[in-house]
């Protein structure tokens, strides 16, 4: 017996959350799913790649230097016989450390800075701003090659010089949001009933823009790996007998000409196909984390 004003053949899909709904959309993006398994692909690389070949990527055995890749060298080996298919998975294992720690160091201190910037506003906020103007303005090689003086070259000298101004962007970012959001009315009735700034940001402000924190992430992580094969590629980064992409590419170029192809092929290559998963999966989440899109 049918009750009246119900309608049984009618399906009812249950109500889900705003990330199951995210996810959800993601899912149906293709190029975004295939930027993920590339990552997760790269990450697992990074850890068991080296341990797939007999080779150590430091370990020099120049009577083979130079081999073009073969069943035994699959992708060949660098002027002085180590095997370049240790010291690219190595290379990995750096280039992703470095991408991933300096952009959560970016997050951390852009999201702080900008929280605050922008919930306390006047006076302060210009005062905050004007100082990242001023760091805006320095260039980015200069401050690397004063670090590098002080702190000498390695693997913290690139992270901090990564850090010192790329978290300005992702305070701009989060200082927008926060502008937009602190006039909104359930952040009004919070400092109403008393509740401190800190709170407001922490419990109210900050997850309505997790989204675009997110998306601002997986940006700056391709943004960090490229800008360490760049000071790499320059000899300003990790140093011997360490391996990046980066240095692996600056080696590989002076021999391109005399037909090692492979020395610059496979960094660059990895290079690209890591920037291309990045952005690819940084698009998909934008679009998926877009309050608009949800129904």
């Amino acid at each position: 017996m049918k009750k009246e004003g119900v309608h049984t053949d009618e399906i009812v899909r249950p109500k889900l959350s705003f990330g199951q709904e995210a996810w959800r959309r993601l899912k149906k993006n293709k190029l975004a799913m295939a930027g993920l398994i590339i990552i997760l692909l790269m990450a697992l690389g990074s850890m068991v790649g080296p341990f797939m070949t007999d080779y150590s990527y430091s370990k020099q055995a120049l009577i083979n230097s130079n081999q073009a890749p073969s069943a035994e060298h699959w992708f060949g080996t660098d002027d002085l016989g180590r095997d370049m298919f240790a010291r690219i998975w190595a290379g990995a294992k750096i280039s992703l450390f470095i991408g991933l720690v300096a952009t959560l160091i970016d997050v951390v201190i852009g999201i702080i800075y900008g929280g605050f910037a922008g919930y306390l506003g006047g006076r302060i906020d210009n005062f905050m701003m004007r100082i990242v103007e001023i760091l805006y303005g320095i260039p980015y090689l200069l401050m690397v090659i004063l670090l590098m003086v002080v702190m000498g070259p390695g693997l913290l000298t690139i992270i901090v010089a990564l850090s010192a101004t790329g978290w300005i962007g992702m305070a701009r970012t989060v200082r927008g949001q926060v502008l937009s959001l602190k006039t909104s009315e359930y952040v009004l009735a919070a400092r109403t009933m008393g509740a401190k700034a800190g709170y407001i940001i922490w419990r109210h402000l900050l997850p309505n823009t997790l989204g675009i924190i997110i998306v601002h992430l997986t940006f700056s992580v391709p943004s960090a790996i490229f800008a360490e094969a760049f000071l790499s590629f320059l000899g300003l980064g990790v140093q011997p007998p360490l391996a990046s992409w980066g240095v692996m590419a600056n080696d590989g170029l002076s021999t391109i000409l005399s037909g090692h192809w492979w020395r610059l092929f496979y960094p660059a290559f990895f290079i690209s196909i890591t920037m291309l998963a990045f952005n690819m999966l940084g698009d998909g989440l934008r679009d998926a984390l877009d309050p608009k899109q949800r129904r």
